[in-house]
């Protein structure tokens, strides 16, 4: 053997060695993933949100007359007979303070009463006094007439002035009693506010009853003190009559119809509830998140189809959770929605086979939180991979994740 060719072999053998170390280090190594099968089955496409139940009709009751309210001694959820509980009581309210102005004013209207009224009574001394003279005249007068010593046109006019001395002292006393009730309306514009509950400790008070029969809802003023007419006193209603109201975003509310089916959860028993959707409100409004994004929101009206024996705990502004059925089918080809991505404009899967990833692309129906509906592109069966990584590529080696 030629010294050229000994070299060759003694590094022949190190150099493949080395490349069969290298191919070993540098070999594809298999990539742990998650695999869920494709499988047939029911599919339900729902939307929920938070909400809340609340009674059908609520009752405001208002104070009807401005006044001085007395405590309500009702209490929340306290029964109410229609047109018979007497929720609220209102009493005159007590006079207000003066300003100096209107002070000065009343006192000044009070010394000119008094001063018309002192006027009033000497008037009414002067009328008593012609009225007292034209009197006796008249009786001298009737006196001498069976003796004819008179004429009676002379009798006949003493009898007059009698007469219109008596009209004078009537209209006098009448102008007294005039002057007398002035003075009083201006005595009493001066009374201080403390003046009224001494005077009068009680009083016919306007009872406000409840226009409905059910319970006490929420008492919005409780306390005595005076209020204006039209202040909200007490909410009532019948909770036997409950609702479920729920604020969607538009986007969501347009696929809302009424009549679709609805399982109300979280809302403290052991199974949903069931409830029909009765009505989509045509006006939408603004809400903050608690994010701070402003969203369009619509609400949503809910009517309870359980028999209230299962949910007579429930009461008004109770928290639930509608979960409203969109659409629903018992028997589709079902795939993870966690295994779907996007494929340029298609979505696409990978499917473990034989041990391999093989990318493969879908046509997607109608999906869900979790599951998809398999239009085209998969079978019942068939294992695709959940969360695929950067790592899985078509061809790579796949091992089930432990």
């Amino acid at each position: 053997m030629t010294p050229a060719a000994k070299r060759l072999t003694f590094w022949a053998i190190p150099v493949l060695a080395l490349a069969l170390v290298l191919a070993w280090l540098f070999r594809p190594v298999a990539v742990p993933v998650d695999t869920a099968a494709v499988e047939r089955g029911p599919l339900t496409v729902s939307v929920i949100d938070e909400g809340q139940t609340r009674v059908h009709d609520v009752y405001v009751v208002s104070a009807p007359v401005p006044g001085r309210m007395r405590r309500i001694d009702l209490e929340v959820g306290d029964a109410v007979i229609a047109d018979e509980t007497v929720v609220a009581r209102i009493e005159p309210s007590d006079p207000s303070f003066l300003d100096v102005r209107s002070a000065a004013e009343a006192r000044a209207a009070l010394a000119a009463a008094a001063a018309a009224r002192t006027l009033a009574e000497a008037e009414v001394s002067r009328a008593q006094a012609e009225r007292d003279f034209a009197r006796a005249d008249h009786e001298r007068l009737r006196a001498l007439a069976p003796s004819r010593s008179i004429s009676a046109s002379d009798l006949d006019a003493s009898q007059r002035r009698a007469r219109t001395a008596d009209a004078a002292l009537a209209a006098a006393q009448a102008a007294r009693r005039v002057r007398e009730s002035e003075y009083q309306v201006a005595r009493a514009r001066l009374m201080p506010p403390s003046s009224r509950r001494g005077a009068v400790p009680d009083c016919d008070c306007v009872s406000v009853r409840s226009p409905v029969s059910g319970q006490v809802l929420r008492i919005v003023t409780r306390s005595e003190g005076v209020v204006a007419s039209g202040t909200p006193l007490v909410e009532v209603g019948d909770p036997r009559a409950l609702e479920v109201v729920v604020d969607l975003l538009s986007a969501d509310a347009v696929r809302v119809r009424p009549g679709q089916r609805v399982a109300i959860e979280a809302w403290g028993g052991d199974a949903p509830l069931a409830g029909v959707v009765q009505r989509v409100e045509p006006f939408g409004f603004t809400k903050v998140s608690a994010l701070g994004i402003e969203e369009q929101r619509v609400n949503v009206v809910i009517d309870i189809a359980t028999p209230r024996e299962r949910w007579a705990r429930l009461g008004h502004g109770y928290r639930v959770e509608p979960r409203i059925v969109l659409w629903e089918a018992a028997d589709v080809l079902r795939v993870p929605v966690a295994a779907l991505f996007r494929q340029g404009a298609a979505w696409a899967v990978f499917v473990e086979r034989d041990g391999r990833a093989e990318l493969r692309e879908v046509e997607i129906g109608r999906s869900d939180d979790l599951l998809a509906e398999v239009r085209r592109g998969l079978r019942a069966g068939e294992r695709v991979v959940v969360h695929p990584a950067d790592r899985v590529a078509p061809g790579a080696r796949l091992v089930e994740r432990n």
